[in-house]
């Protein structure tokens, strides 16, 4: 049975670690490869050091989870040793990257490549915060000069992270069509109000919404884009079972990132869905985990 995925690297099975969950210490995503995920992204990096917001940043109302973390960061420089021991796993390392500008995104992402990581994964959607991520992916002309400058410069491949948020998400993946795969979704912007305090429950007002609830929102994205561009395609968004996972699959993903689960089942959800797959590829008669992607396309 093949759970293997290529991705531009090849990944043991399709259950990656998704950007911003316990993957700012190296020796965090080395124990989440070693309990089974595919692969890891790391914490998005910037050119410097960026501390974030100020407590609150997060809120959790089940199936709610709405974070504004700001983008906290140790900056490039200061990340290179934190992938040398995650890749001690001998797993892939995807660096997440963010920057305001083509220079910035091309410079972190060739010094994420110097400091070995297995591909780069560009943050081109973050909802939370002013001059980065949705903002930039707004501009699919923006979107296209950054993909094709980065992949003019480093040798490993390229995933570009999209928003929900955007006006056009279609118009979006089209610009960011050279990149070797989109990840879809990223957080839907939200906010809650404690009615108590009678003001918003973050101190950023905004944040991203991640979890259960935006699964449907996911699985839409995933489905319209495969349809129209057939791009190899990273599902993520309440993913939380295998059965969550499949149907990400059958909407046209070739493997998924699991986050906000984690906060609520741990590490060990990694070798949970492993193996869950394998009794619903026997349970179906399922050879080739190639052969769920797309299934459910029209």
């Amino acid at each position: 049975m093949n759970l293997e995925v290529d991705l531009g690297i090849k990944i043991s099975n399709p259950f990656i670690l998704a950007s911003g969950i316990l993957d700012e210490n190296g020796y965090t995503i080395k124990k989440i490869l070693e309990s089974g995920a595919g692969a890891a992204v790391t914490k998005s990096i910037g050119m410097e050091e960026r501390r974030g917001y100020e407590p609150p940043v997060v809120y959790e109302n089940d199936p709610v989870f709405i974070n504004a973390i700001g983008l906290s960061n140790p900056g490039i420089d200061n990340f290179g040793e934190e992938i040398k021991i995650a890749l001690a796993a001998k797993k892939p390392v995807i660096g997440s990257v963010f920057g305001k500008t083509v220079e910035e995104f091309s410079l972190i992402a060739r010094k994420m490549e110097q400091y070995g990581a297995s591909a780069v994964e560009l943050n081109l959607s973050c909802p939370h915060v002013n001059g980065y991520g949705m903002e930039i992916g707004s501009d699919p002309d923006l979107v296209n000069e950054i993909v094709s400058e980065v992949k003019s410069k480093i040798n490993i491949p390229v995933y570009s992270k999209l928003s929900p948020n955007t006006s056009d998400i279609v118009e979006e993946a089209k610009a960011a069509e050279k990149s070797d795969a989109l990840v879809l979704i990223n957080t839907v912007k939200a906010m809650a109000i404690d009615i108590k305090a009678k003001k918003p429950v973050l101190s950023n007002i905004y944040g991203g919404m991640s979890g259960k609830a935006i699964k449907p929102v996911g699985i839409r994205y995933v489905y319209e884009i495969k349809r129209e561009l057939n791009k190899k395609i990273i599902g993520v968004g309440g993913i939380e079972n295998i059965n969550d996972a499949v149907e990400y699959m059958m909407a046209g993903a070739s493997a998924v990132q699991i986050g906000t689960v984690v906060y609520k089942y741990g590490k060990n959800i990694f070798n949970k869905m492993n193996n869950d797959l394998v009794n619903y590829m026997i349970d179906n008669n399922i050879d080739n985990i190639d052969e769920l992607t797309g299934v459910a396309l029209k």
